[in-house]
C-alpha cells in the first residue's frame, strides 16, 4: 500500500502534461486546415464573343379594319318620307335617290315665284322702252330690275330647299340596314341607313410613343385578322399629328392593298410591325447585361480577370440585345456567375460561345 501511493504521485503530473499536449495539438490542427479551406481558385464562368449581326425589333399591336369611306345617312331637314328606296346590302351608284320627303308646298311656292318672275321680266322690258322716251324715271326702272333679281334669288333658294328633300348617295357604296319606313317623319337626328365604300379597306391601329419615329407615310406593315389563315399587307397613308396623352400612343392609318374574303370591315386585326432593323448591330445575350440604377453594365474578360463596362443598349429580341456604345466586335463578355463577380475578380472560362 505504501509503494502504490508514491507511484501515483509521480504519474499524475506526467498524465496532465500529456493531456495538455494533446489538447494543444487538437486545437492547432483545425486552425491550419481552416486556413487552407478558405483559399479558393478562379471562378469558373461562361463567356460570349461580341460580334456584328442583323437584328430587327418586332412588335404586335391590335388594330381594326375600316371601310375606305363610311357615312351615316341623315336628312338635312325635317319632313315626312313619301318614297323610300333603300336596297339593303347592295351597292348603289353616286347620286342614287334613297329617300324622298314631302315637298308639294315648296313645289307650289316655286311655281308661284316662276310666274311672278315672268311678269317682272315683261314689266322691265316695257319700262325700258318708256325710259328710252323719258316716259318713266330711272329710279322706277331700277326698282323693277331689282325685283327681277330678287325673284331669281327666291327661286334659287326654293330649289335648294326642294333638293334637301331628296336624300341621295354621296358616293358609290354598299347600303347597310334600313332604319325607317315609308310615311315616317324624319328629323336631322334620325339615322336613315349607313353607306360604306368597301371597294378598299383601311387598317387603323396605335403604336407606343417610343416607336412613333419609326412609322412614316409609305411604311409597309402586315396584319392577320382574328381567325385568319394568312398575313395581309398594308401601306401607311397617314399618322395622327400628335401622341395621345392619355394612352401615350400614336394613331396610324394604313391602306389595305389586297382583297380577300376574310377581310370584313370592323373585324379585329393583329398588326405585325418590323421596326428598327440594323444589319451591323453588336449583339450580346440579354442575360449578360446587368441593369443598374443609372446605367447598364456588362462584365468583360481580360486575360484572367473581370472588368465592368458601362454600355448603352438598343434593339432587343428574345435572346439578344444590341449594344450601341461601350463594346466593340471581338470583346469577350461573361454570361454566367454575374452576381458572384466583383471588379478585378479572377475568373476562368469554361466555354466560349458565338452567335450562330
Amino acid at each position: 500500500m505504501s509503494l502504490v501511493v508514491p507511484a501515483l504521485r509521480y504519474l499524475a503530473p506526467a498524465f496532465l502534461l500529456l493531456l495538455f499536449a494533446c489538447e494543444e495539438k487538437k486545437a492547432s490542427g483545425p486552425v491550419a486546415g481552416g486556413g487552407q479551406s478558405r483559399q479558393r481558385g478562379p471562378l469558373l464562368v461562361e463567356a460570349f464573343i461580341a460580334q456584328t449581326s442583323a437584328i430587327t425589333e418586332d412588335i404586335e399591336v391590335p388594330g381594326t379594319l375600316l371601310p375606305l369611306e363610311q357615312t351615316q345617312i341623315r336628312s338635312e331637314v325635317s319632313g315626312r318620307a313619301v318614297q323610300v328606296n333603300i336596297p339593303e346590302g347592295t351597292v348603289v351608284p353616286k347620286g342614287y335617290l334613297l329617300v324622298k320627303l314631302f315637298d308639294q308646298d315648296q313645289q307650289a311656292q316655286l311655281r308661284k315665284l316662276k310666274v311672278q318672275l315672268q311678269i317682272a321680266i315683261k314689266t322691265v322690258q316695257r319700262q325700258k322702252e318708256l325710259l328710252a322716251i323719258n316716259g318713266i324715271s330711272q329710279q322706277d326702272y331700277d326698282l323693277s330690275a331689282l325685283n327681277v333679281d330678287n325673284l331669281k334669288a327666291d327661286i334659287q333658294s326654293t330649289e335648294i330647299a326642294i333638293s334637301k328633300t331628296e336624300i341621295r348617295a354621296p358616293y358609290e357604296g354598299e347600303i347597310g340596314l334600313r332604319n325607317i319606313s315609308p310615311g315616317a317623319f324624319l328629323s336631322p337626328a334620325d339615322i336613315i341607313t349607313t353607306l360604306r365604300d368597301v371597294r378598299q379597306l383601311k387598317l387603323e391601329f396605335s403604336v407606343p410613343e417610343k416607336y412613333a419615329k419609326n412609322i412614316a407615310r409609305g411604311s409597309q406593315v402586315h396584319f392577320r385578322v382574328d381567325g385568319g389563315q394568312s398575313d395581309h399587307p398594308a401601306r401607311v397613308i397617314a399618322t395622327e399629328g400628335n401622341v395621345e396623352q392619355t394612352t401615350r400612343t400614336l394613331k396610324v392609318r394604313a391602306l389595305v392593298t389586297v382583297k380577300h374574303p376574310e377581310l370584313v370591315p370592323g373585324i379585329f386585326a393583329r398588326v405585325h410591325l418590323e421596326l428598327g432593323k440594323n444589319d451591323e448591330a453588336i449583339l450580346v445575350p440579354t442575360q449578360a447585361v446587368i441593369p443598374q440604377a443609372r446605367n447598364k453594365r456588362v462584365i468583360l474578360f481580360h486575360k484572367d480577370s473581370a472588368a465592368f463596362q458601362v454600355v448603352e443598349t438598343g434593339i432587343r429580341d428574345s435572346s439578344y440585345v444590341q449594344i450601341l456604345r461601350g463594346l466593340k466586335p471581338g470583346d469577350t463578355v461573361i454570361t454566367t456567375g454575374l452576381m458572384a463577380i466583383r471588379p478585378g475578380s479572377k475568373v476562368k472560362l469554361s466555354s466560349i460561345k458565338q452567335k450562330e
